[in-house]
This record gives C-alpha cells, structure tokens and sequence, in this order.
C-alpha cells in the first residue's frame, strides 16, 4: 500500500484559482492599447518641461544663467538648483540628491537646469540658451582611483553636513561627496563571525579571486515620464511612471517644503521597471500655474549614474566541504566590509 500524503488534497472542484484559465486583469487594456501611460497623459494648457544635462563626469558649478532661455518664446518657467536646494534620496543614509545640481555635478547627465515652455520644441531650443561655467574637477574611471583620494573626513552625513561650496585648495577639493569617513568613502561597515583566521589555517585550500562587473542597466520599453499639476487650492499632483509612490511623496513634500497632505502621487502603470523606476524625478513648476509634463529621451539614459562594482571574495574549504568566507565589495557609494 503506498504512503499516505500527509496533507490532504482538496477536490479540484472547490479550487477557483488553481488550474483555472483566467485572464490577466489589464491584459485586454494593454493589448487593445487603451492603458494610458504617464507619458500619454494630456492635460489643458500643459507644458513641456526639458533638463539641461552636465556634459562633464565631475566639475563645479560655477554659474547658471537662464537669463536668454526666460525670454525665450513659449517658454513660461525656468528653474535652476539654488532655488530647490533641500535634498533627498531613498536611504536615510544618502540623503544627498537634489532635484538639479547645486554648487556640484557628479556625473555625465546630471541635471543642472530645467524649462518649461508650451511646446516641446521651444523647450528644446531654450535650453540651448542656458549659460553654465564649470571648473572641471578629476574624474574617476576606476575603483582603486577613488579611493585614493583622501580628504580631512570626519563622520559626518548628508543630513548634519548640507552642500557647500567647497575651495579649491582645500584637500577635499577632488571628492565627490564633502561628507563621509574619508576621501570618497560614503560609509563603512565591519561585520566580523567566528575566527576567520582560524578557519583559514585549517583550510586544506585558501583561493582568492577579484571580480569586476561593469556598471549596466536595463532598457524597458517605456521611458521615465511625469506630469505635475498644481491645483487651486495649492496642492500638487504628480502621475508617474515610478514603481514606489511612497518615496516619491516623501520626496517631493521635502523639497517643496509642503504638508505630506497637499502632494498626491498617481503611480501609472509602467512598462518595465526593476529599481529603474524606484524615484522618477520632476522639477514642479510652482511658479506657473500650467501643468508641466516630461519625459526625457532614450540617450538620456537613466535618472543616475550606475557604478561598476569589485568584489574580492576570499574563501577557505575544509577536507569535509565547510566554508568560512570573507568578502570586501566595493559599489558606487564605495562600501567596504568584511563577513
């Protein structure tokens, strides 16, 4: 007699999801193209809003002057980082993006100005208008060069330490951040378990290894994309292509220093994200009383630099197949430590 289950099965007849051919909720929607995206979202008399990328990897910012792009024709609102200077970010431990660049850009395609104007070309053409002096700082291709730089340091984060104009003397002139540890060090971490050195002595094998993947990123079909709007009573909505409206409101009501109360964050449905769409951004036009939409091109690329990463992974194996690892990884944010 062969063994019983011990789990008893329940009668296909009472399962109504199990075994069913059951149709996606949004799948007629999508494939009839009657899901709207952010980016197919019209508003009356909404503009078009466009960023003015840094061309440099890392540079200062010495001057922004919006002045020819103001006048330009169509365009109803310019905007320039001194005037949102609170920042923001996903981890209360890098708190340190701005909605446009401040005394610094940090990568090639940080977002330095914006406009909005009332069609998408006139945008286009006024950021061609926009004056921005840069003294163009050293640039780091490599792990190993970034964390060569040192610097006077000091534990000290984004929230206690805000951006500041640095002096070019200064030792920590050539880091990326003013803040951290030290040099171009965001944070450390050690975590230590057991007797590591122990446990290599006894290996029968010590093999060590350096891996390096380069910094890449996925293409979703659908591009980053958002549209504000500001209502009569002074409370903003935004719709967009963002996976996580929770983090986009907390951001938004800091920067514009607003009641969590008066932003509301529609999250559309979007195509494709994997952390992509984890914080899609949008200057918002508080000084036009016009919607303003925007959705950057493809050769934009993403909201954010995507850093390679090293890993250096030393692990010990035993005649009885234990391991005992210890691993040092260093990403964008360099982040050192031992397990």
């Amino acid at each position: 007699m062969p063994p019983r289950s011990c789990v008893a099965e329940a009668p296909k007849a009472e399962l109504d999801v199990v075994g069913k051919p059951l149709a996606k909720v949004d799948a007629a929607a999508k494939v009839t193209g009657q899901t709207l995206f952010a980016d197919d979202l019209v508003l009356p008399r909404m503009a078009f809003a466009r960023l003015l990328r840094s061309p440099h990897p890392h540079a200062r910012v010495k001057r922004v002057d919006v002045t020819r792009a103001a006048v330009h024709p169509g365009v109803v609102a310019t905007l320039v980082g001194q005037e949102l200077p609170i920042p923001f970010g996903i981890l209360p431990v890098s708190q340190d993006e701005h909605a446009l660049a401040l005394d610094k850009v940090r990568f090639v395609g940080d977002p330095v100005a914006a406009v909005a104007a009332l069609s998408e070309e006139a945008a286009e053409a006024a950021l061609r208008l926009i004056d921005v002096d840069y003294e163009v700082l050293p640039a780091y291709m490599a792990i190993d060069e970034a964390l060569a730089i040192g610097g006077s340091g000091g534990a000290v984060s984004p929230q206690t330490q805000p951006a500041r104009r640095l002096d070019s003397a200064a030792p920590e002139a050539a880091r990326i951040h003013d803040y951290g540890p030290h040099g171009n060090v965001h944070k450390e971490v050690s975590f230590d378990f057991g007797t590591v050195e122990e446990g290599f002595a006894e290996a029968d094998h010590v093999r060590e290894d350096v891996f390096f993947f380069e910094g890449n990123t996925h293409l979703p079909m659908e591009q980053h994309a958002a549209l504000a709007a500001f209502g009569p009573d002074g409370k903003v909505t935004l719709w967009s292509s963002t996976q996580t409206p929770h983090y986009v409101h907390r951001a938004l009501a800091k920067v514009l220093e607003m009641p969590p109360a008066h932003v509301r964050v529609i999250a559309c449905p979007n195509g494709g994200g994997l952390l992509r769409r984890a914080l899609t951004r949008l200057p918002s036009w508080s000084r036009t009383t016009r919607p303003s939409k925007i959705c950057p091109a493809r050769s934009s690329g993403p909201a954010g630099p995507w850093p390679p990463t090293r890993s250096a992974s030393w692990r010990d194996i035993s005649r009885h197949g234990k391991t005992e690892p210890t691993t040092y990884n260093v990403s964008g944010n360099p982040l050192p430590f031992r397990l």
